[in-house]
């Protein structure tokens, strides 16, 4: 009996905790002069850079970045369709990456009650280390996915054991006429804040998603 190519799909995904918040925050200013504006901002925006630096150097922070300062104007409109006076606008945009999650919420519930601060969001995400960890740990056990599938589907018609051909990512399988790639799931981390009767944002991360698609062909007898 000559060999039987199977062809399979192994999947897998893993929950990991996370270990770093990324705040997203602005800090804005408007006015009838420029100097005013411009000295307003600077005043608004020197106190988050001197607080993030200490942050930083106590461990709290693992890094932190501030843009240059914004500064543009234009001639608003009234209701009844006349321009007034120009106003004058200047922001400056913070990130910070805090691996201090009781320090963060604080920081959060602190800076957020500033005038002219307004935070943006968070994002959640793993160390570098921890991510590549994790993401080949579910790649090796996606592709055991697919061989323990292959195996099932070869004693299932009477053949023993499978030998791999061709082992490759989702889409990317040899084949003898094109076939569109599956679009690829999008997966994130996503948290909910409740500051309600506490005395700052509770921040409640979910756990991120790591997950793995591979396709694979094996030979049967």
């Amino acid at each position: 009996m000559s060999d039987v190519v199977i062809t399979v799909r192994g999947e897998h995904e893993a929950r990991v905790a996370p270990e770093e918040g990324v705040v997203r925050l602005s800090v804005r200013a408007e006015g009838p002069e420029r100097g005013g504006v411009v000295e307003r901002i600077s005043a608004l925006a020197e106190p988050l850079r001197t607080d993030l630096g200490t942050r930083k150097q106590q461990g709290g922070v693992r890094e932190w970045s501030s843009q240059r300062v914004a500064v543009w104007a234009n001639r608003p409109w009234s209701s009844d369709g006349k321009q007034l006076a120009l106003v004058h606008y200047a922001s400056v945009e913070f990130s910070a990456v805090f691996t201090d999650f009781a320090g963060l919420s604080w920081w959060i519930t602190e800076v957020a009650e500033r005038d002219g601060v307004q935070v943006d969001g968070i994002d959640w995400q793993l160390t570098r280390a921890t991510a590549k960890q994790a993401e080949a740990d579910v790649a090796a056990e996606a592709v055991r996915v697919a061989v323990d599938r292959a195996t099932a589907y070869a004693r299932a018609i009477g053949l023993g054991a499978v030998s791999p051909l061709e082992i490759a990512d989702v889409g990317l399988l040899s084949r003898d006429e094109p076939m569109p790639a599956p679009m690829p799931r999008m997966m994130k981390a996503s948290f909910a804040a409740d500051a309600g009767g506490g005395p700052g944002v509770e921040l409640q991360p979910e756990d991120i998603i790591v997950s793995a698609a591979v396709e694979a062909r094996f030979s049967a007898r």
